[in-house]
């Protein structure tokens, strides 16, 4: 990044909430003071592999793993429909396209808190929280976002960084809301980059990294060398095919 910064504009830019949209993966887990009347509301809890852990059935049959250390439960998550609901369980439909996570939080507790359960609260994830890397960058590919927050330039370490060709005055940022696709252009040599909308990712994002004109000649470098050899050849073909004729 070239240039000043304006740390005080730069303070002020506030980050932006994941808001659920329409083919999200939502994990919502829902605890209370009175756990046996909240196992209606969850669905089947796994808990990832953790030192310690070890399982058994319950009176109904259904394996429950439960883990010592180093594990967290997860369910197998709500997909919101194309209108934007879940099917929750044990309460039906809701609508939730739109809303941030602290907007589910207070949508549960409008119906959930003081009628049904004693100070519920909730796990709530996004499980495909990813973005997609493509283009100048040495590991392309599709890639899960480890926390709550990530920015253009904790994505791009993530895949191995920009390649020796790639353009850092020119990086797109295609993304989808509320059924609109919107693009986002950001020059990394501009400190401008860190109050941009497009500079913290949201999931789903697909970066592209597009190549600078030093590639371009290297290729048609490589292009004419190419040509040059397979013209050599077949000229030696030709005259050892001559001279063996005779």
């Amino acid at each position: 990044m070239q240039g000043q910064f304006d740390t005080a504009a730069m303070n002020n830019v506030p980050l932006i909430e994941p808001v659920v949209q329409k083919g999200d993966l939502i994990s919502i887990i829902v605890y209370s003071d009175n756990p046996d009347a909240t196992k209606i509301y969850n669905q089947s809890l796994i808990t990832t592999a953790g030192a310690g852990s070890n399982g058994g059935a319950s009176a109904g049959g259904e394996v429950i793993t439960q883990s010592v250390s180093g594990a967290s439960p997860t369910s197998a998550g709500y997909l919101v429909d194309e209108k934007g609901n879940i099917e929750f369980q044990g309460l039906g439909l809701l609508h939730i396209e739109g809303l941030t996570r602290n907007q589910i939080r207070a949508l549960l507790d409008s119906t959930l808190k003081d009628t049904l359960l004693t100070n519920p609260y909730y796990n709530i994830r996004f499980l495909n929280n990813r973005f997609t890397m493509l283009g100048e960058v040495n590991k392309p590919g599709l890639y899960s976002i480890p926390s709550d927050h990530i920015n253009l330039l904790e994505a791009l370490s993530i895949a191995g960084d920009m390649t020796y060709f790639a353009r850092r005055d020119n990086v797109l940022v295609i993304r989808e809301q509320n059924g609109k696709r919107q693009w986002g252009r950001l020059d990394l040599t501009k400190p401008d980059i860190l109050k941009s909308p497009y500079f913290y990712l949201q999931q789903n994002d697909l970066v592209y990294i597009e190549q600078n004109k030093k590639k371009s000649v290297v290729n048609d470098q490589i292009t004419m060398r190419n040509i040059s050899i397979a013209t050599a050849l077949l000229s030696a073909f030709a005259i050892l095919y001559t001279v063996l004729k005779k």
